[in-house]
């Protein structure tokens, strides 16, 4: 029978290499955060357990594409960040390694698939990214609800991500669904209402607050912690606010592909994702979601969950939805437009 190796995450580099061949075997990872993120994890794991890593950072959806366009010889090892719809559509298309990590003791149940085929690593939640100045200009001051976004005076003053290749846009796009009572038609009437608002339909989630920073629009829909990287980045006009009616929110997740080239390495992987070490690095490269693990106390700039709303997102449901729910969007609303 095939052992799963769980490494301890604090396995010295020595005992890592020695147990990894003298260090010599490399994983790979699908990253969907933010770069510098994405590079702190593979870089301080490496120095943790003497297995190199390195990373391809890609939008959920892109993900997605390309761990199914590889099927059966996969170019990935594992998969870090972005919600876990995503992970849910890789799961139904059996594109992931169940591995119940000993880490995940300290993740909520309700943060985890319960088969081990994702752990969750860190929560987002939606908001508006709000640039004061060029709001007062349209005579608004910042966005506080779904219903004020549908305002003519924001035509085309609207920064949010394309549900097809963001983690971020399809969040968005389910949240209406669930603020709908689960009516995947009233989600989609919200988006139809949206459109003509919407500068454009970004690749990436995290885009929308860059416009907004730069002033390109009055208000980016993205996770919270990604306006708050743009305030510390400099824009600090940038306010933050949740929608009144409720908001969505993701689950940043971890797995293993199926027939990865290094499955031990990336089960390794898994378990120092999930870790309290781990998961304490995202503030100091800017990253302010909240941690999952329970060891870890959310940095101050995080989101406050006892002050906000949240709906009852249905992550099963919404990966389970999203092949199709994508296709309506692009026949519905981007087709027709």
């Amino acid at each position: 029978m095939k052992k799963t190796l769980a490494v301890p995450i604090a396995l010295t580099l020595a005992s890592a290499a020695a147990c990894y061949g003298g260090g010599k075997d490399r994983i790979t990872i699908a990253c969907g955060a933010h770069e510098q993120w994405c590079a702190t994890m593979t870089r301080r794991f490496a120095e943790q357990t003497g297995i190199e890593a390195d990373f391809v950072r890609l939008s959920s959806g892109e993900a997605l594409a390309r761990i199914k366009a590889a099927r059966g010889k996969p170019e990935f090892d594992a998969w870090h960040g972005g919600p876990a719809d995503g992970y849910e559509a890789a799961k139904k298309e059996g594109l992931l390694e169940p591995y119940l990590s000993p880490e995940a003791a300290r993740i909520k149940p309700e943060w985890r698939d319960p088969g081990g085929a994702w752990t969750g690593v860190y929560l987002g939640v939606l908001g508006f990214c709000n640039n004061p100045d060029v709001l007062a200009e349209t005579g608004l001051g910042p966005v506080t609800s779904w219903r004020a976004l549908l305002d003519e005076r924001l035509r085309k003053n609207v920064g949010v991500a394309h549900p097809a290749t963001s983690g971020t846009g399809y969040t968005v796009m389910w949240t209406q669904v669930a603020l709908g009572g689960g009516d995947q038609d009233a989600g989609l009437d919200y988006l139809r209402r949206l459109h003509p608002n919407v500068l454009q339909f970004n690749k990436s989630g995290n885009a929308a607050a860059q416009q907004a920073g730069r002033g390109e629009v009055g208000v980016g829909v993205v996770f919270s912690h990604d306006c708050v990287a743009q305030q510390q980045q400099g824009y600090t006009k940038l306010r933050v606010t949740f929608p009144e009616e409720g908001t969505g929110y993701e689950i940043g997740a971890v797995a293993v592909i199926k027939g990865a080239r290094n499955a031990q390495g990336a089960r390794a992987y898994v378990d120092w994702a999930l870790s309290a070490e781990s998961q304490r690095l995202g503030p100091t490269v800017g990253f302010y979601a909240l941690p999952t693990n329970a060891g870890v106390t959310p940095d101050s700039k995080a989101a406050d969950l006892s002050k906000i709303t949240l709906v009852d997102y249905d992550v099963p449901g919404a990966g389970q939805a999203k092949p199709g729910l994508v296709r309506r969007f692009e026949d519905e609303i981007m087709a027709a437009s």
